[in-house]
């Protein structure tokens, strides 16, 4: 079983050899039992507010739906060298150092997880530095950020202007300066995670962002097409599976229907 010192030295130690980290969200244990073995990361991401409940945003996502979805990714990726990540959600960190530090240890202890992940550059350092002087291991997220979007207006690419690559630049340095052991860009203008990415020794994770960035993570659902929402510009859809359950479903309530299920041989 490897260990979790192992698996994040494994993890820092790809982009030292320019290998590409592979990381996707799971927030089952059925999905994370098919997703752990292959890739380096899982995230429980707090996406599971619109993927799995429906909410218009992430900020109604709680602690508990958290802990949950947590402890359930977490059983399924035993024995996988996979780190996993577990999101804080609004509300649960930004209002204190001693608030994130007592949800992000809650997290931990109830889950199992490997690390949590909190969204904020520069007015998030201190959080972060509380937590990792506490022997949680964080990973950052700059760029377009899911719980401040409806503040914002709705989902905005940054790194458009000069004053938007100045805050960028800014809050990634002060995010690796802070302990992360890895940070996400999202949403952001291409050749501007680039840059970004060239200015950390620590992981840099894309989504919307550059092909330059040490790691890439999209939502496992979108990219199945099970998502049942629309599907963002940055993801490429690997398959149809929405329409293929839709195929089966029909056939199953059709054969239901006509009595043709069960026949003999699916009962005892």
């Amino acid at each position: 079983m490897i260990s979790q010192e192992e698996k994040f030295k494994n993890f820092s130690n790809k982009k030292k050899k320019c290998i590409p980290l592979v990381c996707l969200t799971a927030y089952t244990y059925p999905m994370a039992k098919l997703i752990a073995p292959h890739v380096d990361l899982v995230l429980v991401g707090d996406s599971l507010g619109m993927v799995i409940y429906g909410m218009k945003d992430t900020t109604g996502v709680s602690m508990e739906h958290m802990r949950r979805h947590g402890q359930a990714v977490v059983k399924a990726s035993e024995n996988t060298q996979s780190i996993i990540v577990v999101d804080m959600p609004f509300g649960s960190y930004e209002e204190s150092d001693e608030l994130a530090l007592s949800n992000a240890k809650y997290l931990l202890e109830e889950t199992g997880c490997d690390a949590v992940k909190l969204e904020g550059g520069l007015e998030m350092s201190s959080r972060i530095k509380t937590l990792v002087e506490n022997n949680i291991p964080v990973m950052g997220h700059i760029g377009l950020l899911p719980q401040s979007a409806p503040k914002e207006g709705g989902f905005k690419i940054k790194g458009k202007n000069e004053e938007q690559v100045d805050k960028l630049i800014k809050d990634i340095i002060t995010v690796e300066k802070a302990g992360a052991f890895s940070i996400v860009i999202e949403g952001t203008i291409e050749s501007v995670a680039a840059d970004l990415s060239k200015l950390v020794s620590v992981p840099t994770i894309g989504i919307g962002a550059s092909a330059d960035c040490d790691g890439q993570i999209l939502v496992t659902d979108d990219m199945l097409g099970i998502s049942g929402g629309r599907i963002p510009k940055f993801v490429k859809p690997y398959a149809d599976l929405g329409a293929k359950i839709e195929s089966a479903v029909k056939a199953y309530a059709a054969d239901v229907r006509e009595r043709k299920f069960p026949s003999k041989e699916y009962t005892y």
